[in-house]
């Protein structure tokens, strides 16, 4: 199947020294976001910190942005981003910031231009809800957490 490639707007707001995210390898879906901190920021175990980008984006409506976090932050120091994945909605204009977590036993620095998470442009679809009496059955039914073993 080809790929699908859309035009997304960017605007910098006080990022113009640091590279726009793109796509690293032919196989990648998310551009990495960088650090857009006046000065470095360490961020203590247990804490958490909001990272500016210096990026807003125009999404065109029947898409999200979807910020997840960086693997190799998160193996190897304990980085994560709480809410993962964040969605930017097509209809927000304001400045990307990334919620980090640092879950390890070491405290963290995040530096000017440290790529802190990626953003993946993801198609949407909206549901309509329709109120029912009963829901069809299936061979799981209502098993929940943990009813296979």
């Amino acid at each position: 199947m080809a790929e699908r490639i859309i035009s997304l707007k960017i605007l910098r707001l006080h990022s113009d020294d640091l590279p726009l995210p793109q796509y690293l390898t032919e196989g990648s879906v998310g551009m990495d976001l960088p650090a857009a901190i006046e000065k470095s920021l360490v961020i203590l175990p247990d804490e958490r910190a909001i990272i500016p980008t210096g990026l807003a984006v125009a999404i065109p409506e029947g898409y999200e942005a979807q910020i997840r976090p960086r693997s190799g932050m998160a193996l190897k120091h304990g980085i994560i981003l709480p809410n993962a994945p964040g969605t930017i909605d097509s209809d927000y204009r304001g400045e990307i910031q990334v919620i980090i977590a640092n879950i390890s036993k070491e405290p963290f620095t995040i530096n000017r231009g440290d790529r802190i998470a990626q953003m993946v442009i993801c198609p949407v679809v909206k549901a309509k809800l329709e109120i029912c009496a009963s829901l069809p059955e299936t061979s799981r039914g209502s098993g929940g957490f943990g009813h296979t073993g």
